[in-house]
């Protein structure tokens, strides 16, 4: 179905790693030869984007850089690793690997992971605890695939004013891929969850000093075991039908279907059922937001310190306009094709509407093809200006369950939930 990645298969997977005896050192993250020998290109300036209509919030300001399996991206940091997509790759339902943004919590991440030695522990209030190596965990349990979004929380940070703490994402804090893995609730059926156990938690390989005076030096996430979402999700081993890039997590990650990417943990190693509710850093202080329609609040409320607050969790609806971009002066008369993409974490979409008259009239898009409830969903619009002038375009998305994108910005501390219309102004020359 389009450019659908979802006929992957584990006898492919291993023939790819060599049936599972390699190191893959992909990261040698920090200037060694990359994975195609080549010595990395390093930092450079920016390219500058000085189109009439070029959108701040694709072109985080700053310099691109090049990782190993990476194409050149934005660099926002580098301790932890934080690198944002820049927005063509978003033209098609399917993020490329190395075009794959990247969003690392502490300092000191893997940078190269034996699969001979890997192992996968699954502990705590179980019956039967697990060790399991990566040809067992590939052999032993079916494989399924989910296409389905992963964005980092504070995607479009920059956006909020007042303006908040954190990396200030542009836009392209996410990406789409086709994950391929075994379901998390056959690994904890074959471990044996234990009366009285109320979460399960997740650590990957990555340590270091998190956020100053406040931070674990191991990265934490957990989901009840009563959330539905436990019944979607996977332990990937395959993004888009190949191994997972090292910096997004190999050599497996957790996926949960419809969340933001704050419970996709990278080089995932442990799974714990939990008999008490976890309140490590990274679940009773970070990733929380305002218990409030939209996560929305303000500063003053804020300083009160009466705002009551939830783990983050589901993604708004969203859709962006990627081409044009705004950079080049069209024509009068000049057929386009607008075209971009749309997703929710409620469900897929319903409809994509398009304004040429910045929200004064809308036309409903056509949608691409369908590659799952919880996967990007491409649109496309013809349209052809009549008249020279600066014509503001805006796209909006209804999904599945009858969410609609708002006009609205939202404020909260920690820069979430940002999914306001989208808005791209084109410059219309006359014809001659």
């Amino acid at each position: 179905m389009g450019d659908s990645k979802l006929g992957f298969t584990r006898r492919r997977l291993l023939k790819t790693l060599g049936a599972a005896s390699v190191t893959l050192a992909a990261a040698q993250i920090f200037g060694e030869p990359n994975a195609a020998g080549q010595e990395p290109s390093g930092l450079q300036p920016a390219p500058e984007f000085t189109g009439p209509g070029a959108n701040p919030y694709w072109t985080s300001p700053g310099q691109f850089a090049t990782y190993p399996q990476k194409a050149p991206l934005i660099l926002l940091t580098d301790r932890p690793v934080q690198l944002e997509t820049p927005r063509h790759y978003f033209l098609s339902t399917f993020t490329p690997n190395d075009a794959f943004f990247v969003r690392w919590h502490l300092q000191t991440i893997p940078n190269a992971v034996d699969l001979k030695e890997w192992r996968l522990h699954v502990e705590g209030n179980v019956e039967r605890p697990l060790t399991l190596s990566f040809p067992e965990l590939v052999a032993r349990f079916k494989s399924v695939s989910v296409a389905a979004v992963n964005q980092c929380s504070g995607n479009s940070r920059s956006r909020l004013q007042p303006r908040v703490a954190g990396g200030q994402w542009g836009n392209g804090a996410m990406g789409n891929a086709a994950w391929t893995g075994v379901k998390l609730r056959e690994i904890l059926d074959a471990a044996g969850v234990k009366s009285g156990s109320v979460q399960v938690q997740f650590e990957g390989l990555d340590r270091g000093l998190g956020p100053k005076g406040f931070g674990s030096n191991r990265f934490l996430k957990s989901l009840d075991l009563t959330n539905p979402v436990i019944d979607e999700c996977l332990v990937a081993y395959a993004m888009n039908g190949e191994p997972l890039p090292m910096l997004n997590g190999f050599p497996v990650r957790l996926i949960v279907p419809g969340y933001f990417a704050t419970y996709y943990v990278k080089s995932l190693s442990w799974i714990r059922v939990l008999d008490t509710p976890d309140d490590n850093f990274w679940m009773k202080a970070a990733y929380r937001i305002p218990d409030a329609p939209r996560g929305n609040t303000t500063p003053e409320d804020m300083k009160s310190g009466k705002v009551a607050t939830v783990p983050i969790a589901r993604m708004p609806v969203r859709s962006f306009l990627i081409s044009p971009d705004g950079s080049t002066k069209i024509p009068a008369g000049f057929p386009l094709r607008l075209r971009g993409i749309a997703f929710s974490g409620y469900g897929g979409m319903k409809k994509v509407e398009v304004s040429t008259d910045n929200g004064a009239n809308w036309s409903e898009a056509r949608l691409g093809p369908d590659e799952g409830e919880y996967s990007f969903r491409t649109w496309s619009l013809d349209w052809t200006p009549k008249s020279a002038g600066r014509h503001p375009l805006a796209v909006r998305a209804t999904d599945a369950k009858g969410n609609v994108q708002p006009d609205e910005g939202v404020w909260n501390p920690g820069g979430y939930l940002w999914n306001k219309i989208e808005r791209q102004e084109i410059v219309v020359g006359d014809a001659s």
